[in-house]
Order: structure tokens, then sequence, then C-alpha cells
């Protein structure tokens, strides 16, 4: 440093300090036609790094997860990031951990093209080069790669950085998870990058995914849509009009006619292998390409409540509520499971609260909803319906010696009040729920990935929802969801417990002097 010029150490420490600016002039790329062109950051990669550094400031640490469509260049991202930091370190040591042997070889390829292609200002010194590994003698750093395979790999080192690459896909996920876990050190400067396209539910990854997203992991969920990228386009011939289900999705997403053409060429492909018509949405396009994260995870079975239902719903922007709060409430039952709030008023649900809280205490849960109760009292609430079963009750109790006859319990397994056409009180609920949804004057939901899991949870297949002997609806219990997705569905079931009620006696009370609909929020979020 020291026989540098001003200028020299000014550029060096741009070059340090901004991975954007370093990239397009330090990092080299081979592109599709072969010629050796500079990195520039595509919009996926530029939203990538915005999130890792921004977490990166305020924690010290990066700590993702990253659910994306196919080749939108996550991994050519990750890998120029962590060639950056550890050639600019002491002692880092990065490792790469891939699904597959062609993987590795590829993620590995574009580390040492980087680094023969680095300019020598920046350029650190190597004491090793081989086809696994590039040592960086000058700083005590490295970089290494390896294939998931043997439940011990990663497992001896001791990381810095460290990339996951198409993490649904590793065999023995779990234990090469929890060893990474222990080998990639808790300190400030350290990232733990596993990113991956989706592969079903019930895996390791998938459930990484969830816990993330309810805020039960140090890691951050970052999702990337598939039409961000720039290379997801085809011109449609002349006079070619979208089916009506690819015109709705291109209505929702904004996409114009060449992404929505280049999405109806690709799912027409993988409907060999998904079923369906070519001018239907198939299951295998929602997961290669996902538009949104629940999208991800969907796999052949049929939700019980459509994912275009609650999609539409999620983008509409209906009209300031007006007519009585129905607020529900879905008490935690241990074991994970967190207590959902949330409200319905006319054709919105989640206007003013949508919420879960993870206490075990019943007078910490009834003091919460309590508070958001009487903030609502004013803006219209009529009812505050919980469900009474397991830890319910002791709520319950307690939000009717505080709030009286504003409060309502329903014991889900309880008889529906149509008894031909419903097993229990949560089928029925659920299924006017799903009929709201498909109110054709238009209804709204929070635009909320998680919130759309937990609507889409319940599945239409033998064992989960069906009709019994007697003709009943039965829904998928809470039980079995969980045993499949690996998480309860509880702002779902509050959700469907705002339609527990008589809306038609709550309307006829509400009367003349009802009319206090407001759009004023309490709580929102997860």
């Amino acid at each position: 440093m020291s026989k540098m010029s001003d200028r020299e150490r000014a550029v060096r420490q741009k070059l340090k300090d901004d991975f954007q600016h370093y990239a397009s002039k330090c990092l080299k790329l081979r592109s599709k036609a072969g010629s050796i062109i500079p990195f520039q950051m595509n919009r996926s990669q530029r939203f990538l790094h915005e999130r890792l550094e921004k977490q990166r400031k305020e924690k010290g640490k990066v700590r993702a997860l990253v659910l994306k469509g196919r080749q939108v260049g996550i991994s050519t991202y990750i890998a120029g990031r962590f060639y950056w930091r550890t050639s600019h370190t002491k002692g880092f040591r990065t490792f790469i951990l891939t699904h597959l042997e062609d993987a590795t070889s590829n993620l590995f390829g574009i580390a040492k093209r980087y680094h023969e292609n680095c300019p020598n200002l920046v350029k650190p010194m190597t004491s090793a080069s081989n086809a696994r590994e590039l040592v960086f003698n000058g700083l005590g750093s490295g970089y290494k790669v390896s294939t998931a395979g043997s439940k011990d790999v990663g497992r001896s080192e001791t990381i810095q950085m460290f990339h996951g690459s198409e993490m649904a896909f590793w065999p023995n996920a779990d234990e090469h998870s929890a060893g990474i876990g222990q080998a990639i050190a808790n300190a400030p400067g350290t990232e733990d990058i596993r990113e991956s396209t989706a592969n079903g539910i019930g895996n390791a990854f998938h459930g990484l995914w969830k816990a993330a997203e309810r805020g039960d992991s140090e890691f951050e969920a970052i999702f990337i849509p598939w039409f961000w990228h720039e290379e997801y386009e085809t011109d449609p011939p002349d006079g070619w009009a979208p089916p009506d289900e690819f015109k709705e999705y291109q209505e929702i997403y904004g996409l114009d006619d060449r992404q929505t053409y280049w999405a109806f060429l690709k799912n027409r492909d993988l409907s060999v292998m998904a079923g369906g018509g070519p001018d239907e949405i198939n299951w295998k396009f929602r997961q290669e390409y996902p538009a949104n994260a629940e999208e991800a995870f969907q796999t052949s079975g049929t939700s019980f409540i459509p994912a275009i239902s609650v999609l539409r719903a999620r983008k509409n922007n209906v009209d300031v509520p007006y007519g009585p709060i129905i607020l529900g409430v879905d008490p935690a039952r241990g074991g994970g499971d967190k207590t959902g709030i949330i409200d319905r008023q006319g054709r919105r649900i989640g206007g003013h609260v949508a919420l879960l809280i993870d206490r075990d205490d019943t007078m910490a849960v009834a003091g919460e909803v309590q508070r958001i109760a009487r903030q609502l009292i004013p803006l219209g609430l009529a009812k505050i319906v919980v469900d009474i079963t397991g830890l319910g009750s002791g709520v319950y109790d307690r939000l009717r010696e505080t709030m009286g006859q504003y409060v309502e319990g329903v014991n889900f397994a309880s008889r529906a009040y149509n008894r031909e056409a419903y097993s229990n009180r949560r089928a029925e609920m659920w299924d006017l729920m799903r009929q709201w949804l498909e109110d054709p004057a238009g209804v709204q939901v929070p635009d909320d990935d998680m919130f759309q899991a937990d609507l889409t949870s319940p599945v239409r297949e033998k064992g989960a929802t069906h009709f019994n002997s007697s003709g009943q609806l039965v829904l998928e219990s809470k039980d079995h969801i969980k045993e499949r997705l690996n998480h309860s569905p509880d702002i779902g079931d509050a959700a469907a417990l705002t339609f527990a009620v008589n809306m038609d006696l709550i309307m006829d009370a509400w009367g003349e002097d009802g009319d206090q609909g407001s759009s004023g929020n309490v709580s929102t979020g997860y």
C-alpha cells in the first residue's frame, strides 16, 4: 500500500467498498455467445445485493434464504460477491456446496474465471489453484467447492462465507444443513446464503423457508420472481391473444405481451410432465417459474381454496370498508404454533389488523387481543370470535371477563350449523371463506405470500379435504397440515373464524347507527 499513489489508493478503496462498481470493473463472465464480458448486474441481482447489504449493515452479518426461478443469475452473483469479499479479507474461508457434480464444476469455473481475469491491482496471490480450491496465501483466505453427498461434507471446515446452491435438491439436506450451521463462525462479517428453486414441500429448504418467513430463524427470506429476468420474453406471432387464464395472470403481475407469450410457451412445454391443457397454468410451471413465493411450493395436489382466488384478492383494492368488524382469534396450541389475529369488515380481510404473536401465556394473549379490540371499537367492532380448543378456552374466559358480549367462543370440532353439508364448524367456516373469496364484486386480503400460503394450505387429496360417506365436507386437519408442511395455518384459521357469526343478525344489530367504517390500521404484518 505504501508504494501506491493517492489515486491508486482511492481506486482500490472504491473497488473494496462498492461491489457493483467492482463487478463491472473487475469481474468477467462468459456470455452465451462464448465471449468474455464484464459482469453487469441484472435486476434480480441488484435486488438481492441491496437486501444483503442492508442486512450486513444492520446486523453485521448475512443470513439469507433465496427462493427463485430457474437461471436468473443468482449463483453467478453470489460467486462474484464471495470472490470480492474473500479476496479483500484476511483469514476468510469460503465454502460452496452444490447438488450435482456438474453444478460444482460450473460454479468453481465461474470463480476461477473471475480470478484469472481480475486486474493485478486487486488480484490476490495464490498458492494453490486446482479443480476444487483457490488459496490466497497472502491473505490466509481461500475458496473451496464440494458436492452434497456424504453426510459429513463440510463438517470439518471452519467457514466464514457459505453458499448453499440448489439446497432443495441436496441429498441428506437435514444433515448437511446442521453440519454447515456448526461450521460457520457466528461472527461479524460472516455470510450464509442458501438459494434454490423449489422442489416440493416438506424438505429441508421448504422448512427453513417457512421458518424464515414467519420470523422463527435468523435467516431472511428473499423471493425473486421469474419475470424480473430480462431474457424471459419472446415475440408473440401476429394476432396471438393470451387464453383467459394467461390474460388474468398478465393483468395481475403487469406483464407485457412478450413476457406473457414466453410464459405460455414454457407452460406448454411443462404441461407434458404436469398434465393439464396448454391454456391452463400448471403447477410445474408455477414451481419452476414462480411469480410469488407461495406458487413455488405448489404441488400436484389441488388447494381447497384455489391460489388464483387468493391472488386475485391480494391485488384488489376495494372501497373503504363499511359495516361491522369481526375479529378472528386463533390462540396457539403450542408446538411452534402462533396466535393468529385478523379482522374482516365488509369485503376486506386484514384491513385493520393481521398479526401473529408468539406467546403461550393466556393472560398475555388475552391482553394483546383486548388492546387491539379496544382500538377497533370506535371503528365498528361487533364481535371477537375465539377458537376455544386447548389454550383458547383460557383466552376466551379472560376476554369474556373484560370484553363481555363482544366475545364469542367457537370449537372447530363442534357441529356445523349446516350439518348436512359439513362435518364440523371448521369445514363450514373455511368453505364460507372460499365462497367469499369468489365474490364477483371483488374482495381484498393482505398482499402477503405467507397469508396466501395459509389460505391455500388445506388440499383436496385422499386423507385431506374430501367428502365422507354422509356427503359432508371434511377439511384437512391442522395437525395433518402441520405434518405435511411443517407449519400450521394459524392466520388462515383466524381468518376463517370471522365467518363463524351470523352476519344477518350482526347487521340487524348494526342498525342506523352503524356507519362506522374506517380505513385506519391498528396493526398489520406478521
